[in-house]
């Protein structure tokens, strides 16, 4: 509180547990109560250690930053409403994150914007009704982006089955080294191409978006390994033009069409 009326920046260190559900939420709703969501990012920061419970960083807003060194359980950022989170390995857990699981199910769910960084795999329903957040991990379980409707998901490993049901918006990179992912896509209104194409076929606009595409998952992966010192995350940037030759985009149809449409109805 005495941070808030003095509009100093604040920074919480704190263990959790899994019976301490919706961390942050209150202090989000707080800081966004007091200065209408025009903090800038990151202006209180809560580093926590530890295994959280249910929905850590729920409806999380403008300017408030979650840092999570341990685990999660389901609903990480459900509704996040423009804050960050971040979730990365304890320092004590030796396996390499991008195999293990880090967080639950139904991380994501139905966020409207902000970012959320995961250094592990996460479970079923990520993503779902995601309407503008951004996110990147390192693995999702199935049902991933189902009824998705903007925003952008970078997955640097496997994905589960069903991926993209409904999917109605937005962008999904697909980081596809073995070019297996397509058979773990929901049959649907979507369509596909890598982001370095293999073809001149591929190069129907606005699926693909050439620099826009690389740009965007250099900056995503660059935050992530920032954030989280992912391992999987600095291989691929160390030898990021042939990574990003195997990044497939994914993008629902009827979107791809729109866009199509207002790029060439938009004055030269």
């Amino acid at each position: 509180k005495a941070a808030l009326e003095k509009h100093e920046p604040l920074k919480i260190d704190s263990s959790v547990c899994n019976i301490n559900r919706a961390v942050g939420t209150m202090i989000a709703a707080t800081v966004g109560a007091a200065h209408d969501h025009t903090l800038p990012e990151g202006f209180v920061t809560l580093k926590l250690r530890g295994t959280a419970g249910q929905s850590l960083g729920a409806f999380l807003t403008t300017g408030v930053t979650l840092d999570l060194e341990g685990e999660a359980n389901d609903y990480v950022g459900k509704g996040l409403s423009g804050g960050v989170i971040s979730i990365r390995k304890d320092r004590d857990f030796a396996p390499a994150a991008q195999e293990n699981i880090i967080a639950g199910n139904t991380c994501l769910y139905g966020a409207t914007s902000g970012k959320v960084f995961i250094n592990g795999c996460v479970g079923e329903r990520f993503a779902v009704r995601n309407s503008g957040a951004a996110s990147v991990v390192e693995g999702t379980g199935a049902h991933g982006c189902e009824y998705m409707t903007n925003g952008t998901v970078l997955v640097l490993g496997q994905i589960g089955a069903n991926f993209a049901a409904g999917m109605s918006g937005g962008v999904a990179y697909l980081y596809d080294p073995q070019g297996n992912a397509k058979q773990h896509l929901a049959s649907g209104n979507f369509i596909t191409c890598y982001v370095k194409p293999q073809s001149e076929d591929s190069l129907d606009l606005p699926l693909h978006q050439g620099k826009h595409d690389e740009t965007l998952i250099y900056e995503l992966l660059s935050e992530h390994v920032a954030r989280t010192g992912s391992t999987l995350g600095q291989q691929l940037l160390a030898d990021f033009d042939q990574s990003l030759g195997q990044f497939l985009k994914v993008m629902p149809h009827e979107y791809a069409q729109a866009l199509k449409n207002q790029q060439a109805s938009s004055p030269l």
